[in-house]
Formats: C-alpha cells, structure tokens, sequence
C-alpha cells in the first residue's frame, strides 16, 4: 500500500508551476498532489486576462493566472487543493469533459458524508438552475457546475480541468473553513455586496460540523481514496530535466468502486 504523501504547503504561483512541469511531457501514469496555502492568493481563470493586468502590483494580495476555465479562486488556509494529473487516455476521462468530473465529485461527497457532513455531488440536471443561488459568476465558488459538491444547496468543494495533449489535470478545492471573501471583492475592485453573497451560497467543513477540521488528517483520507482509485503517486515535477523529482509509484492503475 502507497503512504499517504504529505501535505504540501505552497502559494498560488508555486501550484501552477507544478501544473505546468507536470503537463510538459507526456503523462504516463496517475499522479496526485495534495495541497494547502500559508497566505491568501487569488487563482483567475484562462479567461479574465484583464482583471490581472488591471490588478497586478496594486491589490497586496498574490496574483496568479491558471491556464484552465472558470471564475477567481481565494486560496489560502481555508481551503485543501487536490491536483490530478492523468495520461489523456485514462479510462476516467473516456466521459467527456463533463462526465470526467463525476467520480472526482462522488469521491469528495462519499469523503464529507463520513465527516458527518451530508454533501452531495450535483448532476447535470440539478447544476442548470444554478445562477438563480445569486452569487456571482466572476467567482469560482459563485457558480455551481456538474459535479461540484454541496451541501443543501451551498458549495463546498468546486472542480475544474485542463486538457492537454500529453495529459488531463484535474482539480479540487475544498472549503476546510469560511474563506476570507471580503478580501476576494477588495483584490479584484467588486462590491462588498458580493461578499455577502458568496458567504450566504457556500458552506465550509468547520461550519457544517462545528468544530475545527485538521488538513492534515483530512488530506490523508482523501490521498488514500484517490490511491486506491487511480492507483497513483506523487507527480515527478515534470519529468523534465531542469527540474528533480521522483516518479509516480507506478502502481496499476485500480477498479473504480
């Protein structure tokens, strides 16, 4: 049996380079990486270019930009990234782009009803009438999509992908405490307003339990989960050459149960 890997403390630029190295070869086997943030940083998708030229070196707050789709996502202390890199041919990914999400949310809801935590992972059918929860699109945790988990109807764990010719990235980000969403409007210059409403249309972990949640022992769970489903280790840091690294564990790849 793998060991549960650490979990592995960063900031925002550091996870994309990650990405990045991972996604620079051919993926040849699965890889999992675990991790959470000392600091606030704020992650914008592909698409909002212009909110960091006009933020960069203004906002104090790290900002970054991921290659992959969706709204900003507030990184730091509150929240457990998940990075999954998988060879383009794995059989998870034979769904489609949609389809692809559906073990990873069933995975985390399964997790979180163990904590004692009721969440669901949403269908398509339940994600078409997601604008009407009132937060807003512009962030990651204002909008819900196919297999995204929530509690009630509040998201507490949020998915996105990246599809590449050498591989597909797949990412989780789970909300261990109440993000810091003041901060998040105050960076990207939106209404307080805002605020109020990403806190109303999200749930964190500590906030449905009532009582602290430990990353660390969480982290171990969901490793373990992801091994036995992906039968999959540490990425190498890309397999390149001008970064060291070890290889994934090479462990055929297991049954999804």
């Amino acid at each position: 049996m793998l060991a549960p890997l650490p979990l592995h403390l960063t900031d925002a630029a550091g996870e994309q380079r990650w990405i990045e190295a991972a996604l620079a070869e051919p993926v040849t086997a699965p890889a999992i990486r675990l991790w959470t943030y000392p600091a606030p940083g704020v992650v914008l998708g592909c698409s909002q270019a212009r909110l960091l030229a006009a933020r960069a070196g203004r906002s104090g707050c790290e900002l970054v930009q991921r290659r992959a789709g969706g709204g900003a996502v507030l990184v730091g202390p509150w929240m457990l990234s998940v990075s999954i890199v998988l060879p383009p041919e794995h059989r998870l990914l034979a769904a489609g782009t949609v389809g692809s999400y559906r073990w990873l949310g069933v995975l985390h809801a399964g997790l979180l009803r163990d904590m004692g935590i009721a969440a669901h992972a949403v269908p398509p059918s339940e994600a078409v009438g997601a604008a009407a929860r009132g937060a807003p699109g512009w962030a990651c945790f204002g909008g819900l999509s196919p297999w995204e988990v929530v509690v009630g109807d509040r998201k507490i764990v949020g998915l996105a992908q990246l599809r590449r010719k050498t591989g597909v990235l797949i990412t989780s980000g789970t909300l261990l405490y109440p993000p810091d969403w003041p901060l998040l409007c105050q960076v990207l210059d939106q209404p307080g307003g805002d605020a109020r409403a990403l806190a109303r249309s999200t749930l964190s972990c500590a906030e449905a339990l009532g009582t602290p949640v430990l990353a660390e022992a969480m982290a171990r769970d969901l490793h373990q989960m992801l091994v036995d489903v992906l039968g999959g280790g540490e990425a190498p840091h890309a397999r390149s050459r001008r970064r060291s690294a070890s290889r994934p564990s090479g462990i055929p790849p297991l049954g999804l149960v």
